[in-house]
């Protein structure tokens, strides 16, 4: 009878204790969910703000050398991330191939000039950095003309703004719910603890003492249900790359390695400070407290 009781008390912890761990996977997946969502905004930013162009339109009689040691000196400026020669022949070749037809024969003589289009790094893609490049590049002899689309430039910069406010407020929100869940979860498995924490307590045990192997074991779940949430979200992020194979170019596997660190991160903090939280409350409480 005694095997039978004791038989029936592992399974029931065994029970507890996984549902504990999916219980926390699936919040820890709900937040790595957002963290990669975070991820790719970020990385949308950077590739819309990286794509931006200023295009440099080169004078008529600049020579050629001329052009490519000037399209040397912005390569090695701190803002931009890298310049496209175009030149006269190759400006031609690409109009014709839009247009269909050959308009040099036309027109009798190729009306198009040299440029080079400039791509910035995303951090200094705004209007500020942009007209105090505008005016060093128009100190140079060779440049007729900087043309680039201030009002895009603002909108795109105002729009990024604002999506990433409304985007970090809900991770906020997010957060604070995902650690009231793992909370409330670990309560209730250590609330099924309570007469073994007050046991214990009773022969003589330390709070420390008591305290330590249910801490580690919910860092353990902690670890375990990130595992999961892991896997499940390597598993969603595959599907999307097989849905959209557009968003490989947003891929950073940096990045993505950092989230997943997080979220084992915070799956061993919140379960490991919840359960010293929840034990502590069953030691505070007197023997007949524990029937409420």
């Amino acid at each position: 009878m005694e095997e039978f009781e004791v038989s029936q008390a592992a399974k029931k912890t065994k029970t507890v204790y996984i549902s504990t761990i999916f219980s926390i996977a699936l919040v820890l997946l709900m937040l790595g969910m957002l963290g990669l969502i975070l991820v790719h905004a970020k990385n949308l930013s950077n590739y819309v703000k990286e794509n931006i162009v200023l295009n440099i339109i080169v004078d008529e009689g600049a020579k050629e050398t001329e052009v490519l040691a000037f399209k040397k000196n912005l390569d090695n400026n701190i803002a931009v991330k890298q310049t496209q020669y175009v030149n006269k022949e190759v400006a031609q070749h690409n109009l014709t191939k839009d247009l269909g037809e050959d308009f040099v024969n036309f027109l009798g003589y190729n009306p198009l000039l040299s440029t080079i289009d400039v791509y910035l790094k995303a951090d200094y893609a705004n209007n500020q950095n942009i007209d105090a490049l505008r005016k060093s590049i128009e100190k140079d002899p060779i440049v007729k003309e900087v043309v680039y689309q201030s009002s895009l430039i603002d909108m795109v910069n105002k729009n990024i703004n604002t999506i990433s406010l409304i985007v970090l407020g809900f991770a906020g929100i997010l957060l604070v719910i995902a650690i009231a869940l793992i909370n409330n979860t670990i309560r209730l498995a250590i609330f099924s603890q309570r007469f073994l924490i007050k046991s214990m307590q009773l022969v003589g045990a330390t709070k420390n003492f008591i305290r330590q192997p249910f801490i580690l074991v919910a860092a353990l779940h902690g670890i375990i249900a990130s595992f999961i949430a892991i896997i499940i979200l390597l598993g969603l992020l595959y599907y999307a790359q097989q849905e959209l194979p557009e968003i490989i170019i947003l891929r950073n596997f940096t990045e993505f390695g950092f989230v997943f660190i997080s979220m084992i991160a915070i799956g061993i903090f919140i379960t490991a400070i919840s359960t010293w939280f929840a034990v502590s409350k069953y030691l505070r409480l007197k023997i007949y407290d524990l029937y409420r």
